[in-house]
């Protein structure tokens, strides 16, 4: 797994991220590319999901909001 342009020009990526739409995997903004939300800004997808091993937090572009889902309880 790995950020999709990244990969298709040979390019490295600090951390990854999922698109909540259409599961899209893109690097995020502290990478060169900054493909998550270039992905965001091409499509208007709105909610990304950290790809990190241990982390379980999502973002919303429109809202420029932090959030975790819990399970409910």
């Amino acid at each position: 797994m790995g950020c999709e342009e990244c990969l298709a020009i040979g390019m490295r990526w600090v951390h990854l991220r999922m698109c909540q739409t259409c599961g899209h995997i893109g690097c995020c903004d502290n990478s060169v590319g900054k493909h998550a939300t270039a992905h965001h800004q091409g499509t208007g997808h709105p909610i990304i999901r950290s790809a990190e091993p241990g982390e379980d937090w999502s973002w919303c572009y429109p809202d420029e909001l932090m959030f975790r889902i819990s399970a409910g309880g």
